[in-house]
């Protein structure tokens, strides 16, 4: 009962997609404005793909954490997961560990383009 979303009423659910979603998109811009600070590289690609994550988590709310899994992981949309999970661990090992400050940028640009093609794989016939 606790990992499923649908014990909640749709109004306490959409409130929190919607809360979810709106942090996300608050990371993903505070990030940006801290690229322009001197070490900034690190609190943007953090930021920006902390972002992503609750944007991603806030259909959690919408379909059940179970369900998004699943969905999340079918054949048609797989690829497209692994992708978008691949380029935000890369992001992060690229900024923390590698310290390439380029190659950070560069999957942050790859993180977004998975995460539109990731988005895209729930609308039919959109790929």
């Amino acid at each position: 009962q606790v990992l499923d979303a649908s014990t909640l009423s749709f109004g306490t659910r959409v409130r929190w997609f919607a809360i979810c979603f709106v942090a996300g998109v608050v990371c993903s811009i505070l990030g940006t404005v801290l690229l322009w600070l001197p070490q900034g590289i690190k609190l943007f690609a953090l930021f920006y793909t902390l972002g992503n994550i609750a944007a991603l988590a806030s259909t959690c709310f919408l379909m059940g954490p179970l369900k998004q899994l699943k969905t999340m992981f079918e054949p048609k949309r797989l690829i497209a997961t692994i992708v978008m999970l691949l380029f935000m661990v890369l992001t992060l090992c690229a900024v923390f560990w590698w310290r390439r400050r380029g190659l950070a940028m560069l999957f942050c640009i790859l993180q977004s383009l998975a995460m539109t093609w990731y988005s895209l794989s729930y609308i039919p016939f959109a790929r």
